[in-house]
């Protein structure tokens, strides 16, 4: 298991770290079809693009550095989750994405289950009002 979670960190980080560095590189993408295309087209035209890819460059570094690789997952969440939105309601063909994705990401965060445990408690154990 702990191969499988070093592969899948190493991969996690060269994606997030290689595919977040796009934009800085490539400042008009190819023109998708549909609202999709509109979603990007903004996303490019207003630089927003370079503050998530930014974030996404972080994190991917942060994975291969294995560094700080909970606060990495952590970030890397919000993206994945951002991915499923654009692709369930955007578009659908590029829906495997994310879910490769997903599984690099548990196999990753599974090593890190014990740091994590204490969010998923109803009432956290050192907290005020918690047991």
């Amino acid at each position: 298991m702990k191969v499988a979670a070093l592969i899948a960190r190493i991969l996690l980080g060269l994606i997030f770290a290689g595919l977040g560095s796009l934009p800085f590189f490539i400042h008009n993408p190819p023109p998708q079809p549909g609202l999709a295309g509109e979603f990007n087209s903004v996303f490019y035209q207003s630089h927003w693009v370079q503050f998530v890819a930014f974030a996404q460059v972080v994190a991917g570094l942060l994975l291969l550095a294995n560094r700080y690789v909970p606060v990495a997952l952590i970030i890397l969440a919000g993206f994945l989750y951002n991915s499923y939105a654009f692709h369930i309601t955007l578009q659908p063909i590029g829906l495997v994405a994310p879910i490769v994705a997903t599984i690099l990401w548990l196999l990753v965060a599974l090593q890190y289950r014990d740091i994590f445990a204490p969010v998923f408690r109803a009432k956290p154990i050192g907290v005020p009002g918690g047991l």
